[in-house]
């Protein structure tokens, strides 16, 4: 089922399923900032408790095997609605017997969004009910039309990173066949003073993630259109670029990521997962991603 939310200015769409943005209209100009296309056929996912590919699919807790799907799996569960008013809507997953064979901890996901003057607030919460740590990962994946409302093409936009920085390195990354780290780093393509220049070639080997040595925001903008987009990614440790490789494809993710895939090779324990999050029993943590609309 689909939830409306909209003010003056905007209107956005989430699906209960995933809690995921479908839309998210300017209605002024009567144009949609959200990716919807069947090459990609999602919008803007939400990655929890993993983020990209665990190796086989799977990690350890104690030695135990567990599988896990890529990015987790509360893209494939229902939320229920919890809270509900014109401009803001409240989503929250609990964990459950079926969540417990991929993950088996106590735990609530709540998702806020709330519509402003100036765009769109999603807020994450992670609740750990559990006795013990809790390790996990979350990230956001929305998909932002490029050209935003047909203004320009793909090649004509940049990516301000803010505040800018003489270099940003990025995890090169290694398909067997899908997509890992290697573990090691290399330079963010078409990247000076601050300012990416976007092709669809620098994502020929794929996702591009960030590591956030102090980048507060990411703008998408071009001189072709006075609209744009600024992701606020201050409360995470990494920001990926990615659009689907050897498609041409006219959308650009901006994704905020607490976690990151394995490194090629061997099942990695729970609590060892590189950049995982940690909660203690009892313990909860809120995550902000503020998306400004011009």
């Amino acid at each position: 089922m689909m939830q409306i939310i909209e003010n003056s200015q905007f209107q956005a769409a989430i699906d209960e399923h995933g809690s995921q943005l479908t839309h998210l209209i300017n209605k002024a100009g009567n144009f949609d900032y959200i990716w919807n296309n069947d090459l990609w056929p999602k919008h803007a996912p939400i990655l929890f408790p993993a983020i990209g590919r665990s190796n086989d699919d799977a990690y350890l807790i104690d030695g135990k095997k567990y599988e896990m799907p890529q990015h987790g799996f509360a893209a494939d569960y229902d939320f229920e609605v919890t809270a509900k008013q014109a401009d803001a809507v409240t989503l929250s997953l609990h964990s459950s017997e079926a969540t417990k064979n991929n993950y088996p901890f106590d735990f609530e996901l709540t998702v806020t969004f709330t519509l402003t003057d100036k765009g769109l607030n999603v807020s994450f919460t992670v609740k750990n009910d559990s006795d013990g740590d809790l390790s996990y990962s979350l990230g956001y994946h929305p998909a932002f039309n490029v050209p935003i409302a047909n203004e320009g093409a793909f090649d004509d936009y940049q990516v301000d990173l803010e505040p800018a920085q003489a270099s940003l390195d990025t995890y090169e990354i290694v398909k067997k066949p899908n997509p890992y780290r290697s573990g090691k780093l290399e330079k963010l393509p078409n990247y000076s003073n601050g300012i990416v220049e976007l092709d669809h070639e620098m994502f020929a080997k794929g996702l591009l993630i960030i590591k956030n040595t102090g980048i507060k925001t990411v703008k998408l903008y071009s001189r072709a259109t006075k609209h744009a987009v600024t992701v606020d990614v201050a409360d995470f440790d990494h920001v990926t670029l990615w659009t689907k490789e050897g498609a041409n494809a006219p959308f650009l993710c901006i994704e905020p990521f607490n976690g990151l895939p394995d490194v090629y090779g061997d099942l990695v324990e729970l609590k060892s997962k590189e950049d995982n999050q940690h909660l203690d029993a009892k313990d909860s943590k809120s995550y902000q991603i503020n998306i400004a609309l011009q």
